[in-house]
């Protein structure tokens, strides 16, 4: 067995302060499954992100601001719920919730979902010409690496993760951001340096920027009233375009 390097979600991960603001994608039906669809103002498909959504979900009004601030920036996004309008959004009660059982239940219920989807979306939302980027946070993070270790994404980002284990950086083939938070029991200190070496032995294509004084969540549910965990989340997201589209056409 591949050593763990980022566990299961923990309390952490059920932590989030709403954002403001508007969504402006809309929601579709792909391969029987909700998904957000946020396109750029050109209607272009030339670059497509998928997104894999947190235990809160691709239709929290956080993921959908996300979505859209890359969507303004030229690229096609499609996050799908894969929790299929059951997310933490509709378990408020920490204490009266079997949380690991959940977790277990929507990943068994994710691989089934995401295979027919992404094909879906190449066959009906791509062209010869589209490229494929995929992005994921906590709950996201391992499709984002099983992506990766395919001819046709692009490159591919996650923050935060959960569910890694070093298999995963060892058989990428495709680059990969890690945009990870210093306070993170989910990915400790440990693990993403254990990671780095494991990219570096096999001369892989990457980049870690991590944040200091913010913790595991900062990129989708950090508090924007506090100025670091604002410019954290603001600045990973930052990141992660630039990096999709230093390596797009």
């Amino acid at each position: 067995m591949s050593a763990t390097l980022a566990g299961a979600p923990g309390d952490c991960c059920r932590k989030t302060v709403q954002h403001d603001g508007e969504a402006r994608g809309k929601v579709e039906t792909i391969a029987g499954v909700e998904t957000y669809v946020a396109r750029p103002a050109d209607g272009s498909n030339k670059k497509v992100i998928l997104f894999f959504a947190d235990v809160y979900g691709a239709l929290y009004i956080n993921a959908e601001l996300i979505m859209d601030y890359w969507a303004d920036n030229g690229y096609l996004v499609l996050g799908l719920d894969y929790f299929e309008g059951d997310s933490m959004q509709k378990h408020p009660d920490r204490d009266q919730f079997d949380f690991p059982g959940w977790v277990k239940a929507k990943q068994e219920r994710a691989a089934v979902l995401i295979p027919p989807w992404v094909e879906a979306i190449k066959k009906d939302y791509g062209g010869e010409e589209t490229q494929y980027f995929c992005v994921g946070y906590c709950f996201g993070a391992p499709y984002v690496m099983e992506h990766l270790n395919t001819d046709w994404i692009r490159a591919g980002a996650f923050g935060h993760p959960a569910f890694l284990n070093e298999d995963h950086f060892r058989n990428i083939k495709q680059p990969l951001l890690l945009s990870c938070s210093e306070i993170d029991h989910t990915f400790p200190v440990e693990s993403r340096r254990r990671a780095e070496d494991i990219l570096v032995e096999g001369k892989k294509t990457y980049f870690i920027q991590v944040f200091g004084s913010v913790a595991h969540g900062f990129a989708l549910r950090g508090d924007p009233k506090v100025p670091i965990a604002r410019w954290s989340k603001e600045e990973s997201a930052r990141s992660i375009l630039n990096w999709f589209t230093h390596f797009s056409d």
